[in-house]
């Protein structure tokens, strides 16, 4: 009923005042490729008048993709917006789908993710126009319908694709804080723990608002002390040159052995004394506002 109701508005457009349509033209649809990295992947659109619109994808174990809605007036209280896909002029005839709806949030912009936001960008290769409408919270007279024009949008979505391809599988909070273990008496990590530190130093040589790293290895009580104590220093000091190699200055390093302190398991079977053979690594970075 609802989606008969917004067609009814929709066909009524040109005769009905009450209804405040905002989109770009043909002469003035913009898309732009705002950021193509390997840690993020981002669209623009301008609507004029009303704001923008940005669709953003980082990196991470799965595909992700988020909208948002970036309005010049923001929500004044709650209230839901319809979304719908609606056909081209040039496709009379045709009914618009929906696709779902969008929570407007008080002096916040609206946002969507994942599944509906991937139907928006599908829907808008193939030229339909994703439009939502809602009920003005400053005038509730009137209906607001907002519009994302295809025009111009095909050659920066396969851009914005390319870029999505090349996004590292892994994100900052998968490797903030881990935990390198090692070979037996030995500066040599295991092998899982090498393809760890390479995840790291792969992720610093995209990311450089990490501005400062801590590495704290330790030792197990296989040993003297104060063998097990230099060691813990060589392991620290192996781990800071691999990641000053990836490009971190060493002003953002502090490297430390604790030998056999601080010790996470037993030290009497192999299994345990291995856990206590580790370095652990953590990263801090600049917050983005």
């Amino acid at each position: 009923m609802r989606i008969g109701v917004l067609m009814m508005m929709m066909l009524a457009w040109p005769t009905l005042a009450a209804v405040r349509q905002y989109g770009a033209g043909l002469s003035d649809s913009q898309w732009k490729l705002d950021t193509a990295t390997r840690l993020e992947c981002r669209v623009s659109h301008a609507i004029p008048r009303f704001g923008d619109a940005h669709f953003v994808s980082q990196a991470g174990k799965i595909t992700n993709v988020a909208f948002t809605l970036d309005m010049r007036v923001a929500a004044t209280r709650k209230s839901n917006a319809d979304l719908l896909s609606v056909p081209p002029r040039w496709r009379p005839g045709e009914m618009a789908d929906s696709l779902g709806a969008m929570t407007l949030y008080r002096q916040f912009n609206g946002s969507l993710q994942d599944k509906v936001v991937w139907q928006m960008l599908t829907e808008l290769e193939k030229g339909w126009q994703p439009t939502f409408f809602y009920s003005d919270y400053l005038n509730s007279r009137d209906q607001v319908a907002v519009a994302l024009s295809s025009v111009k949008f095909r050659p920066v979505y396969d851009q914005f694709l390319g870029c999505v391809s090349q996004l590292l599988p892994f994100a900052f909070e998968d490797i903030a804080t881990s935990v390198l273990t090692y070979e037996l008496q030995s500066t040599e990590l295991t092998l899982e723990s090498k393809r760890k530190l390479a995840m790291i130093t792969e992720y610093l040589q995209e990311d450089k608002s990490v501005d400062l790293l801590l590495v704290d290895a330790y030792a197990d009580s296989y040993g003297g002390r104060w063998m097990n104590q230099q060691l813990s220093e060589q392991r620290a000091a192996t781990i800071a040159d691999r990641l000053k190699q990836a490009g971190v200055e060493e002003s953002r390093i502090l490297a430390q052995g604790h030998g056999e302190k601080r010790h996470i398991a037993p030290n009497y079977t192999v299994l345990d004394r291995a856990k206590n053979r580790r370095a652990v690594v953590r990263l801090s970075r600049e917050p983005s506002f």
